[in-house]
């Protein structure tokens, strides 16, 4: 069966215009993630999924596979995730390809490197899981019992009650998706129509590891980091 790390790169981008091909570090956002994903030595197939055909020429050139082009229903603002996983499964198997999992990789992520998807997909095998997604550890001052809100110039507790835990140690230890810059799918959960189904596995990632780019101030500070050679 088939391992296959998908790239999604669409040319419509809006708080970053052309923002896969934005250079961060003297290459291109798609350029690293291409690296992370050929480099890795664990995936049978690196395929780039877009709409564009300057990023697929870009995509080739980076060594990576453009079997298709993505339709337009799925290159717009609204387009889930999941259809365009499942898009790529879609086309993978009718060219007679048996998939095991989809691992996507999505450019925003610049700092995820080759090690991250070797060791995610170890973990997701491991664990014989659904799925495994990239996370990254919530900073106490945002777990959810610490929040409030303001009403009339006061604060209260967001949750009711008292304040609750105040120190890092006493409170629970919690995750969030960072981007997230790896998502692995089994194929028959795609195929059922789930991103995750029941078990999902974490793969956890330092904070800076897990910077996602969504606005060009992130991609100035990434673009500082790779050049001051902070980040290599």
């Amino acid at each position: 069966m088939t391992l296959v790390a998908l790239i999604p790169a669409r040319g419509g981008s809006k708080g970053i215009p052309r923002k896969n091909l934005a250079l961060c570090g003297g290459r291109s956002l798609l350029d690293w993630t291409a690296e992370a994903a050929l480099h890795s030595g664990v995936v049978d197939r690196a395929v780039l999924s877009t709409d564009d055909q300057d990023i697929a020429e870009t995509g080739r050139a980076l060594g990576l596979e453009v079997p298709f082009l993505r339709p337009l229903d799925l290159a717009g603002d609204a387009a889930s995730m999941l259809g365009v996983m499942q898009h790529c499964l879609a086309e993978l198997t009718r060219a007679g390809e048996t998939i095991e999992a989809i691992v996507l990789l999505q450019p925003t992520s610049p700092f995820r490197r080759a090690h991250h998807v070797r060791e995610s997909i170890a973990k997701f095998r491991e664990n014989q899981a659904q799925s495994l997604v990239s996370v990254v550890r919530v900073p106490h001052r945002f777990v959810p019992e610490g929040q409030m809100r303001e009403k009339d110039g006061f604060l209260s507790p967001y949750f009711g009650g008292g304040i609750g835990r105040t120190t890092r140690q006493e409170k629970e230890l919690l995750f969030a998706r960072n981007g997230p810059a790896v998502l692995i799918v089994r194929s028959s959960v795609l195929d059922a129509g789930l991103l995750y189904g029941d078990s999902i596995v974490g793969y956890e990632m330092d904070e800076l590891s897990s910077l996602d780019i969504d606005t060009p101030e992130e991609l100035r500070l990434a673009d500082h980091l790779l050049r001051t050679g902070y980040v290599r």
